[in-house]
């Protein structure tokens, strides 16, 4: 195991050098935050403007494929050669994707864009953390870290609002092409403060081989999930010749991004792993498709369907505050459970819009259930994973933590995607129903996961307090405190 630098670098610039960093960087997460709520708010737009159904789920799945990828490359980058080189290349490809994805002239070319758009997004997440244990003074951290959490919740509560607005106004281009300039105008302010970053020490010479198995196997698992996503969306014998291909690589793959037992739903931390990978795999693959019922079943504008996405983050950040004054050991272990079942019921609670007859508004109904699920046991998860490793390994750890949030995410898309257009020629909303009563079923297996995660596993040991705290990464891992998912 490598030895960690110390993470209490602090800058050569001053106090005005921090704040400036914590304007730059929020602004930055936030305008990435809002343009993943704000394409799913306006996809229905997209694909009927672009003839674009059929590939409906591959240009939603398409950046967090790309993301798995990302934040492997980001991490290895930023430890090998300090973060400047990654920070630049990912707002130059985040920005890039998203001039794409406003110009394209059809759905292929949307979800290329979109590709580029999550790798970029990605990639320039992962060296803001990086910047702030090497330019932020220790105890001025924990407000950044907290700032960075607002500026993944606040896009949830405006930006579908704002991106329906524009969608209906004027254009779901501009959805995707204002936010390039944005992204520039936030970077201008970073980018110069950069020459204030510490030298960059020698990375072990024994991480390395490490770093590079994580960035092939993610780029690996990543383009695995793409190709699966693809498959549902093409059928015929290349889909299932995609679908074999990418099923084989993701059997080689995962035994090098996830811990032991993770797919056998091993007892302890394990088993945590397997529940935040379907707790993404049922709420991003359901919520993808709801505006798209909405809008197209029960007539609902874009704006008012992006209503939805709104109140589930509201929610979330209830559930969150919730389970955050939960102190109780046993109450702890049981979110881990009960948030998965409360979302399964939300969930299914959502498909009665599906019944003949039903109002749009079930929907609403549903999603604030599911919403307030995935805020119980979300950071529920992160706290016990935490405790039950050791503080040399925190790194390790919170990589799963994120390649499970990612891969989840991406092939619970393809699922559901494959499903969508298999079913959809038939008329009416038993596409949508599938869909969703494949969501409950998996949020159901997230229940089971999540009662295996709260038993304790084999050489596991809680940490003293403040352990949760003490997040020390191994250089050869991925960073400690990576991007949430969108929604997440």
């Amino acid at each position: 195991m490598s030895e960690r630098r110390p993470a209490t670098a602090t800058t050569t610039g001053g106090p005005d050098v921090v704040r400036l960093l914590l304007v730059a960087s929020v602004s930055l997460i936030t305008l990435v935050a809002f343009e993943n709520l704000a394409v799913t708010t306006v996809m229905p737009s997209v694909a009927a403007d672009l003839d674009g159904l059929r590939l409906y789920a591959v240009a939603s799945g398409a950046p967090l494929a790309a993301q798995l990828v990302a934040t492997a490359v980001g991490g290895a980058w930023s430890d090998a050669r300090g973060p400047r080189g990654a920070l630049v290349g990912g707002v130059l490809l985040f920005c890039a994707g998203l001039v794409v994805a406003g110009l394209a002239p059809g759905m292929e070319v949307l979800a290329a864009g979109r590709a580029v758009q999550g790798f970029g997004g990605g990639l320039l997440i992962v060296p803001l953390y990086v910047l702030v244990g090497s330019m932020v003074p220790a105890p001025r951290q924990p407000r950044f870290f907290a700032a960075f959490a607002v500026a993944w919740v606040f896009p949830g509560l405006v930006g579908p609002g704002i991106a329906g607005f524009v969608a209906q106004e004027w254009s779901w281009r501009w959805v995707f092409l204002a936010v390039p300039v944005l992204t520039l105008g936030a970077s201008v302010v970073l980018l110069p403060l950069l020459r204030h970053l510490p030298g960059q020490p020698d990375r072990p010479d024994e991480a390395r081989p490490r770093a590079r198995r994580l960035v092939v196997a993610a780029t690996g698992a990543g383009l695995a999930a793409a190709a699966l996503q693809v498959a549902g969306a093409d059928g015929g014998a290349a889909g299932l010749l995609l679908a074999v291909a990418g099923g084989a690589v993701l059997v080689l793959t995962l035994p090098v991004l996830l811990p032991a037992g993770t797919v056998r739903l091993r007892a302890g931390v394990p088993s945590a792993v397997a529940t935040r990978g379907l707790l993404n795999a049922t709420f991003l693959s359901a919520e993808t498709f709801l505006p798209l019922l909405l809008v197209r079943e029960h007539g609902w504008s874009v704006a008012q369907a992006g209503l939805v996405l709104t109140v589930a983050s509201v929610t979330w950040a209830t559930g969150s505050w919730i389970q955050g004054r939960v102190s109780d050991e046993e109450l702890r272990r049981r979110l881990l459970w009960v948030g998965p079942l409360t979302l399964a019921l939300g969930t299914l609670v959502t498909a009665g819009a599906t019944v003949e007859g039903a109002p749009g508004w079930v929907v609403v109904v549903g999603w604030t259930i599911a919403g307030g699920g995935m805020g119980l046991v979300f950071p529920a998860v992160s706290v016990l994973v935490l405790q039950r490793t050791p503080a040399h390994r925190h790194g390790r750890i919170s990589s799963s933590l994120q390649v499970a949030d990612a891969l989840g995410a991406a092939l619970g898309l393809a699922a559901s995607g494959g499903l969508f257009i298999a079913l959809v020629g038939r008329g009416g909303t038993l596409a949508y129903l599938a869909g969703l009563l494949l969501a409950v079923v998996v949020a159901l297996l997230a229940t089971l996961a999540g009662a295996r995660a709260g038993q304790r596993g084999e050489d596991e040991t809680d940490d003293p307090p403040g352990g949760s705290e003490r997040r020390v990464a191994d250089d050869a891992d991925l960073p400690a405190d990576g991007a949430p998912l969108p929604g997440g």
